[in-house]
C-alpha cells in the first residue's frame, strides 16, 4: 500500500517547465533588426578603411616610409610626406580639448548638480544644440569675429610665458610700439578655438550622462555626514564619473582630429615641421585633403587617401578607447552603499 501511495505521489507531482530565452515574436524580429544595423555598421565602417588601403599601396609602394617622415608636400618635384601635417593635427586638436575639456566639465558639472530643475532641461538643449550647428558656420565665426580677438590673447600668452614656455613663442617682438597681429592670426591657436567650441556639446552630453547617474545613497550619505555640495561632488560624483570623463575627453579628441572646414577657413596652410600654436601658418591631414583634392593627379589622389587612412585610423583607435572606457566605467555596478 505505501508503495502504491509512492507511485500515485510521484505520478502527480508537477512537471518542471522547461524554460528557453530564444526571443520570440516581435522580440525576434527586434533582436534580428538591430543585429543587422549593427553587421551593416561594422561592415560599412570596414569597407571604409578597406577602400583606403588599397588606394594608399600605389604610395607605400613609391615612397614607402618616407610618406610619413618627410614634411614638403611637393608634386611638381616629386615629393610627398604628411609628417608637417601630423604635427599640425596634434597642435589642433590639443589646443581644442585643452580649451574644451575644462569648459565641458565645468558645464556639465553645473547642468547636473548645480542648475536649479526649471532651467535644466532648457540648457541640456541648448549644449546638445551647438552640435548641429554646421562646421562651416563655425569656420566663419572663428575667422571674422574670434581671430581678432585670439591674436591679442596670443600675444600676451606670447609676451608674458614664451619665455618660460618655448612653444609659445612668435618670430616677433610682442612688446613693440606697433606689434605685427598678423604673426598671430591664421594659427594652430585659432582654428583650436573654433573647434574647441565644436568639441564641448560632445564631451559634455558623455559627462553629464555619467554624472546624473552617480548614485543617490551615496550623495545623500555625504551630505548627511556634514559634507558641502562641493563635497559631495568632489567625493563622490567626480569619482563616480572618472570612465565619462576620460571618455568624453576621447570622444572630442576623435573629432577634434578630423575636423576639416572650420579649420581650412581659418589657417594659412603651410608645411613646415613645428609646435608653435600661436604663430601664423599650419596645416592638418583633412584641412590638406580638402584643399587639395580637387586639383590632384591620380599619384596625388592616392597620397591624399593614404593621409586619410591614417586619419582614419588615428581616429578609429581613440574613439574605440573611449567606448571602452566608458563601457568599463563605474555606472553604479561597484557602488559601496
Amino acid at each position: 500500500m505505501t508503495v502504491l501511495h509512492a507511485e500515485q505521489a510521484l505520478a502527480s507531482a508537477p512537471v518542471p517547465r522547461v524554460l528557453s530565452t530564444a526571443a520570440t515574436g516581435g522580440d525576434r524580429v527586434f533582436v534580428l533588426g538591430a543585429r543587422a544595423i549593427g553587421a551593416t555598421v561594422l561592415a560599412i565602417t570596414g569597407g571604409i578603411g578597406f577602400f583606403l588601403a588599397l588606394q594608399a599601396v600605389p604610395t607605400l609602394r613609391r615612397y614607402g616610409w618616407s610618406f610619413f617622415t618627410e614634411t614638403q608636400w611637393q608634386p611638381e618635384a616629386d615629393v610627398l610626406g604628411i609628417a608637417s601635417v601630423l604635427v599640425g593635427t596634434l597642435t589642433v586638436a590639443l589646443v581644442a580639448m585643452s580649451v574644451a575639456f575644462p569648459l565641458a566639465l565645468a558645464t556639465s558639472l553645473y547642468i547636473s548638480e548645480y542648475a536649479p530643475l526649471r532651467l535644466k532641461g532648457f540648457l541640456i538643449s541648448m549644449v546638445d544644440l551647438m552640435a548641429a550647428v554646421p562646421s562651416i558656420i563655425y569656420g566663419l565665426w572663428g575667422f571674422f569675429l574670434l581671430q581678432p580677438y585670439a591674436s591679442q590673447i596670443a600675444r600676451f600668452l606670447h609676451a608674458y610665458l614664451g619665455g618660460v614656455l618655448p612653444f609659445l613663442r612668435v618670430d616677433t617682438d610682442p612688446h613693440a610700439a606697433v606689434w605685427e597681429q598678423t604673426r598671430y592670426t591664421a594659427s594652430a591657436f585659432v582654428a583650436g578655438l573654433a573647434v574647441a567650441m565644436m568639441v564641448l556639446p560632445m564631451a559634455a552630453a558623455v559627462m553629464r550622462e555619467v554624472f546624473s547617474q552617480a548614485p543617490m545613497g551615496e550623495r545623500e550619505a555625504a551630505l548627511a555626514l556634514g559634507s558641502t555640495r562641493w563635497g559631495m561632488v568632489r567625493s563622490v560624483v567626480l569619482p563616480f564619473g572618472k570612465g565619462g570623463i576620460i571618455g568624453g575627453t576621447m570622444l572630442g579628441l576623435g573629432r577634434a582630429l578630423g575636423e576639416t572646414i572650420a579649420v581650412l577657413l581659418i589657417i594659412s596652410p603651410s608645411f613646415e615641421l613645428k609646435f608653435q600654436p600661436l604663430e601664423i601658418e599650419t596645416n592638418t591631414v583633412s584641412a590638406l585633403i580638402a584643399g587639395r583634392f580637387g586639383e590632384a593627379t591620380d599619384a596625388q589622389l592616392s597620397a591624399l587617401l593614404t593621409a586619410g587612412l591614417v586619419l582614419f585610423l588615428a581616429t578609429l583607435v581613440v574613439n574605440t578607447l573611449a567606448a571602452i572606457v566608458v563601457s568599463r566605467s563605474r555606472s553604479g555596478a561597484g557602488t559601496d552603499i
